[in-house]
């Protein structure tokens, strides 16, 4: 009897919660497909056959207007990530996603009429899950319509400083967690903030131009020499269609892990990368500025290389480097693993934003850095 009397109870309770959800999703019936022209999207994507989007970069992020009080997305996750959620420009919640099969998240419920604008930005990275948003469901009289995009586009090759790595982190001492990284706490994106701009992030922590982190070689495999010409991150090594967007600057923050523990690789083999890859961004991109940034913790081999560097981009148009930020961030600046914090990104920021107004005749504006 008391078997029964129990499963009685928690069929009762799972039909309650069930029905719940039913009454939630039935006021968003309609379904839009995730390759609708209303829906604007920045980044590295790839439009499926099916009508979904696939993602896995960090930063990533779509937008769009819709109207009614609330809207779903329809989305698969290949391992874990975490989305931020923005209304109406103001930040709302952090979503974790997973699930190989696809499945209905609601974003917002419970707005005013009219129409509301909605940013979805992946602010995990790639290596830890590939996104695909099939599609989005929104009241059944509700409509899409696209979001003007920025006019500048600010694009971004970076490691875990650009991934915002710990960045939600408490302390140095803190070890990494995923549920600690945003990306959007990171210093790339409060450039982007305070200069009005779209940015697109193209960063993997533990990457470098020659050798990863802690690499026993001083060449490895996978770096970012060769990731940053790829659709993905980590999900397939299918060539990127340089022709989708037309950044007006890239920063380029690479280095710190080339020149980590145990060995390092030439000045000669970092210096010949660096400026492969410049060169490549240039023919990509005709007439774009490229910012290359000397990261805050960069060691004496490090600094070195960047030296030669320097000489050598002296002869290049649009072509520039940052001033060197020694000891700028404090402990109270560190998240996990001694990444920097929000904080700490906010400072990397400030440093660099006056260059950035110069070479890009970008005005400076008498507002809060966030």
């Amino acid at each position: 009897m008391k078997k029964y009397l129990l499963t009685f109870c928690l069929l009762a309770i799972f039909t309650t919660l069930f029905s719940k959800d039913i009454k939630i999703a039935s006021n968003c019936n309609r379904f839009i497909k995730a390759d609708d022209p209303s829906i604007n999207y920045t980044g590295r994507t790839e439009m499926l056959s099916d009508g979904s989007v696939r993602y896995d970069w960090v930063g990533v992020y779509l937008q769009t207007s819709f109207s009614g009080n609330s809207i779903a997305v329809s989305i698969s996750e290949s391992g874990r990530s975490f989305h931020n959620i923005f209304i109406d420009g103001k930040w709302i919640r952090k979503i974790e996603i997973t699930g190989k099969q696809k499945h209905t998240i609601v974003l917002a419920s419970g707005l005013s009429k009219g129409y509301h604008v909605l940013k979805l930005q992946k602010c995990t990275e790639g290596e830890f899950g590939c996104t695909t948003v099939h599609g989005f469901y929104i009241p059944q009289k509700g409509l899409l319509r696209t979001t003007k995009r920025k006019t500048r586009l600010i694009e971004i090759y970076g490691d875990s400083y650009t991934c915002g790595y710990g960045s939600e982190a408490h302390s140095p001492q803190e070890h990494f967690t995923l549920d600690t990284e945003n990306c959007d706490l990171s210093y790339g994106c409060i450039i982007a903030r305070y200069f009005d701009a779209d940015y697109a992030l193209i960063a993997h922590s533990g990457r470098g131009l020659v050798r990863n982190y802690g690499d026993n070689h001083q060449e490895s495999k996978n770096t970012m020499s060769t990731r940053s010409g790829h659709t993905y991150d980590d999900f397939d090594t299918v060539n990127y269609n340089f022709k989708t967007y037309h950044p007006d600057l890239v920063i380029i923050n690479l280095g710190s892990n080339d020149y980590s523990p145990i060995v390092t690789p030439s000045v000669q083999q970092y210096t010949n990368a660096y400026i492969n890859l410049i060169r490549s961004l240039q023919e990509r991109y005709k007439n774009v500025t490229i910012l290359c940034m000397v990261p805050h913790t960069a060691n004496d081999y490090l600094s070195c290389a960047l030296k030669k560097v320097r000489k050598q981009i002296q002869s290049m148009k649009q072509v520039y480097m940052s001033n060197p930020m020694p000891e700028i961030l404090s402990i109270n600046d560190l998240g996990a693993d001694a990444h920097p914090n929000y904080m700490g990104h906010q400072k990397i920021a400030m440093n660099l934003i006056p260059t950035i107004s110069t070479i890009m005749n970008w005005k400076l504006e008498n507002k809060v850095i966030k």
